[in-house]
């Protein structure tokens, strides 16, 4: 490569993914658009992952190691190594489609005012199952352009910006200090929130990244809520410092997350603290249907389990 620097700087963390990340780099490898590193952070791996990817014959791959710190660090640290300005993320369980950097980079092109560049993405599991993210609120006929109103949407819908379909400019991340440290799960949401909130963000809707379903179940559940809920506080922090105008969707978005944390439990069993969530939710967001079902679940008694299936599913209907 020489000193000629890239296009495009692809990040990808590695812990423990020697089944999965074969796939993630060989969708890296084969993409149309060329101009690329490939840094693979290895974040404390102790299985043959680093390996599979070592092995691979291509300049553009560069394998970066470090004692395990958490996604976060490993995502830190690949942003600090880039050479290019814009940042392209992958998870290493995860998978793009062969145009995904072309279509970034056209946005890149088209939008250079912008600090933050998303596109669809898709659900997939083993057996052929696929389903596109639901955006709510896009004006009638969006497929490219500028999000407006992105916590508006994101309170409504999967989320717009979700970490293997999301690039963005070197300089902006590194101004909201990047990815935070010691937080167990919402780090890439809070980070996303960050952006969204200080850059504009161009989209494509095209579904050009795909999220892999973990096949083990204890992975679906999630993992129990982080306490103190350092992405809560980082998300009440924007909305102390938002305009007026901007307060109604940012309160609706802490409502969203105090939901997801509040059905965790819930998935859990931790009635009490799901309801001390859910209540918060109501509190940001307003009632609604599905925090009603879902509030009526975190006070049934907990041998009521047929009843309590019957009313979680209605609140994922909803």
């Amino acid at each position: 490569m020489g000193d000629t620097r890239p296009s495009v700087s692809v990040v990808m963390p590695l812990y423990n993914k020697e089944r999965e990340v074969a796939r993630a780099v060989h969708s890296v490898l084969t993409q149309t658009f060329s101009d690329f590193e490939l840094l693979v952070v290895d974040d404390g791996s102790t299985d043959n992952g680093p390996a599979i990817v070592t092995a691979c014959d291509d300049h553009r791959v560069r394998m970066i190691r470090q004692s395990n710190g958490g996604v976060s660090a490993a995502r830190n640290r690949g942003i600090a190594e880039a050479r290019a300005e814009l940042i392209a993320f992958i998870d290493a369980d995860d998978e793009w489609a062969t145009d995904y950097l072309e279509t970034t980079s056209n946005l890149a092109a088209r939008f250079p005012d912008c600090g933050v560049y998303g596109t669809g993405y898709a659900y997939r599991r083993s057996g052929g199952y696929t389903r596109p993210a639901i955006l709510r609120g896009l004006p009638e006929g969006f497929c490219e352009g500028i999000l407006d109103g992105y916590f508006r949407i994101a309170a409504n819908s999967d989320p717009p910006l979700w970490s293997s379909a999301v690039s963005v400019k070197k300089s902006c991340i590194e101004m909201i200090g990047g990815f935070p440290t010691g937080v167990i799960a919402g780090e890439d949401l809070l980070t996303w929130a960050r952006l969204a909130y200080s850059y504009p963000v161009a989209y494509s809707t095209k579904p050009r990244a795909f999220f892999w379903d973990p096949a083990d179940l204890s992975a679906r559940l999630g993992r129990t809520p982080a306490d103190p809920d350092l992405v809560g506080e980082g998300l009440a922090s924007l909305l102390d410092q938002a305009t007026p105008e901007q307060r109604p969707a940012l309160r609706l978005y802490f409502a969203l997350w105090k939901r997801m944390r509040g059905v965790v439990y819930l998935k859990q069993g931790n009635r009490k603290d799901a309801l001390m969530e859910l209540r918060s939710a109501i509190n940001y967001g307003g009632l609604s249907k599905r925090l009603v079902i879902l509030s009526a679940l975190a006070k049934l008694p907990a041998g009521d389990s047929v009843f309590r299936m019957i009313l979680y599913l209605r609140s994922c209907s909803r």
